[in-house]
């Protein structure tokens, strides 16, 4: 029985599912030194630099307590659907760490939303909870985001602020309460006019 076509012998893979050469990926530039930022990139390969496409773009510049926070949720993450294509089980590693193009927007999402955290128990948090996302809601929460605030100053815009809401405990600040309905005042008369 011979192997389908689609199927990347493990040799020829490397970091998290990457398995070609000048392929659209993501980096993962883990400095030596402990306080140093952790970088994403967002690397598109061969393409890059044609037709006004970036060589390389920076996504997130995450401290690396932060990162320290999220990465072993994310290789988990990463490492069960590697594993389920019979692919290498990787582990992050000081330099540079190659990341598939889908992965890699996945990690995008769980470190905008860190990278707003207040703490290393709240990352945790938000850690978990990016574990509860399915890989489809990873992707479209990367898409929404990066077409409004994909870049590593775009912390505090749209949807990369709003990343942080929906996957930490933090509240919004509004103590006001909304009601849909009008107060009731006695009786209601509807006018046409």
């Amino acid at each position: 029985m011979s192997k389908p076509d689609n199927v990347k012998p493990a040799a020829l893979v490397e970091g998290f599912g990457v398995a070609a050469f000048g392929a659209h990926i993501f980096r993962v530039e883990i400095p030596a030194a402990a306080k140093g930022n952790v970088t994403i990139i967002e690397d598109y390969g061969l393409k890059g630099g044609e037709n006004g496409i970036p060589p390389r773009e920076p996504r997130v510049v995450l401290p690396r307590r932060f990162w320290s926070a999220i990465a072993e949720t994310a290789r988990k993450d990463f490492v069960t659907r590697l594993k389920a294509k019979k692919l290498a089980a990787p582990r992050w590693t000081v330099g540079d760490n190659k990341v598939d193009r889908m992965l890699g927007k996945e990690l995008c999402v769980l470190a905008w939303a860190a990278e707003q955290a207040n703490s290393v128990d709240e990352c945790k948090g938000i850690a978990a909870k990016w574990a509860a996302l399915k890989p489809e809601e990873r992707w479209w929460l990367f898409r929404q985001t990066v077409a409004d605030a994909g870049l590593p100053d775009d912390k505090d815009a749209g949807w990369r602020k709003a990343l942080y809401f929906a996957l930490s405990s933090a509240k919004t600040g509004d103590k006001k309460s909304r009601s849909i309905r009008p107060p009731e005042d006695g009786q209601t008369t509807l006018q046409m006019f």
